[in-house]
């Protein structure tokens, strides 16, 4: 569930490629349509939040997932349906929240009242993947520093109940390391994952992708440590690979599928 990106270079588009390319079919219901060029979104139109919900039941009645992403949801009454559509979701169904809050040019993406209907949702999730500047504006926090990052990361799983969090270092000056957050047992453990700063310039859709990525192997059954890396692994060829089809940002390139 996510917006839809005219380029196909992120969101929903993005998304289905994605799982296309890891060896999982994709289902999807839009949250929003957006018109967007590589270079900016020009304006974001939520989907009727009744019809968004009635996709979404319909959807899961016929189709169960194996694991869900939850990408930009635009406004409140889109995350209140969300929400609501999600009570037909088995607790054992893996959800994944990227909380997209701005695109890159710093159009707003979520509107600021529907922030805490997220927050509530990510107490289902289990894997959360903001950027720093969404952690920090989520936890009301400094998260721009190494150890600034560690405890968002872990806020996300202690304050808000998450079962993970993939704090996103790209934003981060030098090497653009995420950290993860787990819990494990009563303890919640932090791991460190390097990063490799591409030089191919700006390249459109790479958050999208990591937490399809996850997702898709999160259906296949791998365990979430598993998941988060070889989606890491993943991501970091699509850039190597990315592309310039438009006057704006790069597009990322994926394997074509079997």
């Amino acid at each position: 569930m996510a917006g839809s990106d005219p380029t196909g270079g992120a969101g929903l588009q993005l998304d289905l490629q994605v799982f296309r390319s890891l060896g999982v079919h994709g289902a999807a219901v839009p949250t929003a349509l957006t018109i967007q060029d590589t270079t900016k979104v020009h304006r974001v139109l939520p989907t009727f939040p009744s019809v968004l919900l009635d996709q979404l039941r319909v959807l899961l009645a016929d189709l169960p997932p194996h694991a869900l992403k939850l990408g930009m949801l635009a406004t409140d009454d889109v995350v209140r349906n969300v929400a609501l559509g999600l009570e037909m979701l088995p607790a054992s169904v893996p959800i994944v929240i990227d909380p997209i809050l701005f695109a890159s040019d710093g159009a707003p993406l979520l509107e600021r009242r529907a922030w805490p209907m997220l927050q509530e949702l990510f107490g289902r999730a289990a894997l959360v993947t903001p950027n720093r500047p969404e952690a920090e504006a989520l936890l009301g926090r400094d998260a721009s520093t190494r150890q600034g990052a560690e405890d968002a990361a872990r806020a996300f799983v202690d304050e808000f109940g998450a079962e993970a969090t993939l704090v996103k270092g790209g934003h981060a000056d030098g090497a653009p390391d995420d950290v993860l957050a787990f819990r494990e047992g009563d303890e919640i453990r932090v791991e460190w994952l390097p990063g490799e700063r591409i030089e191919t310039g700006p390249v459109h859709g790479t958050g999208c992708a990591l937490s399809a990525a996850v997702t898709a192997e999160l259906a296949k059954g791998c365990g979430l440590r598993e998941a988060v890396v070889t989606a890491h692994v993943f991501v970091a060829d699509a850039i190597r690979d990315s592309f310039a089809a438009g006057g704006g940002a790069r597009l990322l390139g994926f394997p074509a599928s079997a």
